[in-house]
């Protein structure tokens, strides 16, 4: 049962102050809190909200510890009291996921029998032609990524600093964890509490210089 805990920070600043933590206390993060930063995280939006994200869940040194074996041996895994396999499944588009959507959307009173039948007609054959995407990994990373988005800003509003990383050898983290070959592993998510100080913040480039109006590449500006 989740515990309607408030956020210590507000969303502007979550945002502006979230930064990657490099090392972490030893103090491990409550219960409560990261019962909350995971039941808010994984509000994140998804394609016909088939939620293709898993997460595994380390917080044993010895767990943390192997998988730092796994990743090039850097520090802020076994320091972080919680860490997260952040994966995507490959089989969400199945019939069996869509069903449990279904289930799930019934019971919230959000799932009208039309839209149920509009679910299971339309989404084999989006998968099948996938005309947004490549691979089907390419597609259950971009929902994971948004989960972990989710997450980490969450987990700022909270007062917890996470660290997303995407140096580690995929292969022998599925091998070490047990992780189906249809899982694919996107990313490690740290999540802490900061120990030594950020450096110092190397900005973003502004909407002009990243934003285009009407088509790419023309001038865009607020």
């Amino acid at each position: 049962m989740t515990i309607d805990l408030q956020p210590t920070t507000g969303l502007k600043d979550s945002i502006e102050q979230r930064r990657a933590a490099r090392a972490f206390l030893s103090d491990p993060i409550p219960e409560v809190i990261l019962e909350q930063i995971l039941h808010l995280g994984l509000r994140s939006p998804s394609g016909y909200n088939l939620q293709p994200w898993r997460f595994v869940v380390l917080r044993e040194q010895q767990s943390k510890e192997t998988l730092q074996n796994c990743a090039f041996n850097q520090t802020q895994i076994a320091q972080a009291p919680v860490v997260l396999l952040c994966c995507g499944d490959r089989t969400a588009g199945n019939s069996d996921n869509i069903e449990a959507v279904i289930k799930l959307g019934q019971a919230n009173n959000a799932m009208p029998e039309t839209f149920a039948e509009y679910m299971r007609s339309q989404i084999p054959s989006f998968f099948e032609h996938h005309p947004s995407f490549e691979s089907l990994e390419a597609w259950t990373n971009r929902h994971t990524m948004l989960a972990v988005a989710h997450l980490m800003i969450v987990a700022k509003s909270f007062g917890v600093d996470s660290c997303p990383m995407e140096g580690f050898v995929g292969a022998q983290v599925k091998t070490a964890f047990n992780i189906p070959d249809t899982v694919d592993v996107c990313c490690i998510l740290c999540l802490g509490y900061a120990d030594k100080p950020f450096k110092a913040f190397g900005g973003r480039f502004s909407p002009e210089q990243v934003c285009f109006g009407e088509t790419y590449g023309a001038a865009f500006s607020l």
